[in-house]
């Protein structure tokens, strides 16, 4: 690749620059003025050699950078920014990247750049005007994973362009837009053969969208597809593999009734993003005019398995049939239904001493899924302890039973001593039909269970993070009136405020119906309201924004985290 010739980059030096370092480093550890770089684009680049999905990601913007440069060199310039842990590292996966990088030694200048542009999870592109130092946009990894060269010159018209193209191909989707490309036009079978993609033409469409194995849940959607085969209905099953490897495709398709896409088709990536994948399993409906009916089924498949099928297809008022069965199961809900299987009837104490059931029943019992190698659930455990003992203070009908989400004896057993309430034991069989019926895709996870059995919450962790042992017990009356209490505080407070970590703009009181939030103060989890800045997306608690340092103390006891899946943010 040619030498790229670079000049002046207008407001790209305040953002990159620390003190006297105004300048960047290519891997072969040659210095270059920040002030001298040409291209009227940069993408700040934040990623790390210990990442899989920045392991992925980097060849195709590797792919794009060089297919610009040969185009035109003042298009786009590429900044890493590494999340490595150690300059062996960074010096490893830099030498395979063609463009500059922030000095791995400058570690206040990545901590600034994280801290501004708001980088929870990686990899993630940001891209800069060089000239203005305007964000266009903080999607830069979609966007080029979805357009490559297309999305370039990356300005905002060219995103909103990009937007309206794809809400024009929504308007107009058929069965063979989403599932074909230009150079095919047929799905494969578990036996290798071509079925071609008309064949399913006015039929119902299940996309299944698949990473890794999900064992019981394939089984649930294979029972249900050879249901509704027996009966003749015009359904069909398309697996979507994506961030695999052949041999976890083969695996995984291996014996399956239904088609896939492919492995390695690049349709597959693009419909993870085409239909805004959110969670796994994802199962989007598709009607016989190959319009999208439900964006995901899934849940109707893990909650109903194998009467499912009654549903098909899915209609409202299909959908009012099963809903109202469950709503039946769940109104004859118990204690002892969920955490009795069997001869398993207790729970353990710290002795390990078998502890019954029965003997909980009748009071309120929160179950708790965790694990100790995720690292926001050891965070938030001090929270929950301290929460724990102020309401067995005053109650003794509350306990906590915690379900281990752990691989080893040896890690259970060190992460439960730190706990002073009751468990299941590691690998019992209640874990697996509990995680499932309350559908457990995030750790640290709280369920209340009330003294009738019935469930109270299922987001009991949000209800301890910001009311604490005041939220007991967890019925909607209390939380109603803790809300109320909040709200009526709020009144005393300033409509707007300045504050020094935002100087930018004013930030307006802003009630969070539904929404938690991260404080851009204290990096503590917050709910019901913030101190806000819409354009910026910069969110401060009540407390932080009003400098109360008592309660700005508090707030930061009762920081939380989420995971999405297996990964920790």
């Amino acid at each position: 690749m040619a030498e790229r010739v670079i000049t002046k980059a207008g407001a790209i030096a305040a953002i990159l620059g620390t003190g006297d370092r105004d300048f960047l480093i290519r891997s072969s550890g040659e210095q270059v003025k920040i002030s001298s770089i040409e291209a009227r684009t940069v993408a700040l680049y934040f990623s790390a050699s210990w990442c899989p999905p920045c392991r992925r990601f980097t060849p195709k913007l590797v792919e794009t950078y060089k297919e610009l440069d040969s185009q035109d060199k003042s298009l786009l310039e590429v900044v890493f920014v590494s999340r490595d842990r150690d300059e062996e590292s960074f010096n490893a996966y830099f030498a395979k990247m063609p463009w500059l990088a922030v000095p791995f030694s400058d570690s206040e200048c990545v901590k600034r750049l994280v801290s501004r542009f708001k980088i929870i999870g990686i990899p993630h592109v940001v891209i800069l005007n060089a000239e203005t130092g305007e964000t266009y946009t903080k999607e830069g990894v979609q966007l080029i994973s979805e357009y490559g060269i297309g999305a370039s010159p990356f300005t905002t018209e060219r995103i909103n362009e990009l937007k309206e193209q794809e809400k024009a191909a929504k308007d107009n989707q058929t069965v063979h837009s989403i599932l074909g490309t230009p150079t095919r036009d047929y799905l494969i079978s578990s036996k290798g053969d071509k079925v071609p993609i008309s064949e399913l033409e006015g039929k119902y469409v299940a996309l299944c969208f698949i990473m890794r194995p999900i064992n019981e849940f394939t089984a649930e959607l294979a029972e249900m597809y050879k249901k509704l085969k027996e009966m003749g209905e015009k359904f069909e099953v398309v697996a979507v593999y994506f961030n695999n490897d052949e041999s976890v495709f083969k695996e995984n398709f291996e014996g399956m009734p239904w088609l896939a896409i492919p492995h390695g088709d690049k349709m597959c990536d693009k419909l993870v993003r085409y239909f805004e994948l959110r969670a796994l399993p994802t199962l989007v409906l598709i009607g016989p005019d190959g319009r999208t009916l439900n964006s995901n089924i899934s849940d109707v498949i893990e909650e109903h398995g194998s009467e499912a099928w009654e549903g098909f297809p899915f209609s409202a008022e299909k959908m009012d049939v099963l809903i109202s069965k469950s709503k039946a199961r769940a109104a004859l809900q118990t204690l002892e239904s969920l955490l009795v299987t069997g001869d398993l009837d207790y729970v353990v104490g710290k002795s390990g001493a078998k502890v019954p059931v029965s003997g909980l029943v009748g009071k309120t019992v929160i179950l708790y899924f965790s694990a100790k190698w995720c690292a926001p659930c050891r965070a938030f455990l001090p929270t929950l302890v301290k929460e724990y003992t102020k309401i067995k203070e005053k109650n003794s009908g509350f306990e906590i039973v915690f379900v281990s989400l752990d691989k080893d004896q040896a890690s259970y057993d060190e992460y439960f001593s730190d706990m002073p309430w009751l468990a299941l034991p590691l690998g019992d069989a209640r874990k697996q039909s509990l995680t499932k019926k309350f559908k457990i895709r995030d750790i640290p996870s709280l369920i209340a269970i009330g003294p009738s059995g019935l469930t109270l919450t299922m987001d009991a962790k949000s209800k301890l993070l910001l009311h604490g042992a005041d939220a007991f017990p967890f019925t909607e009356e209390t939380l109603a009136k803790l809300e109320e209490k909040l709200d009526e505080q709020a009144k005393a407070w300033p409509e707007k405020v300045k504050h020094e970590l935002h100087e930018r703009h004013e930030l307006v009181l802003t009630r969070r119906d539904a929404v938690t939030y991260t404080c851009d103060g204290c990096e503590g989890l917050g709910s019901s309201w913030s101190y806000r800045c819409h354009r910026c997306d910069f969110d401060l608690h009540p407390s932080c924004a009003l400098g109360k340092e008592k309660n700005k103390g508090e707030d930061e006891d009762k920081a939380g985290y989420e995971c999405e899946g297996g990964v920790c943010r």
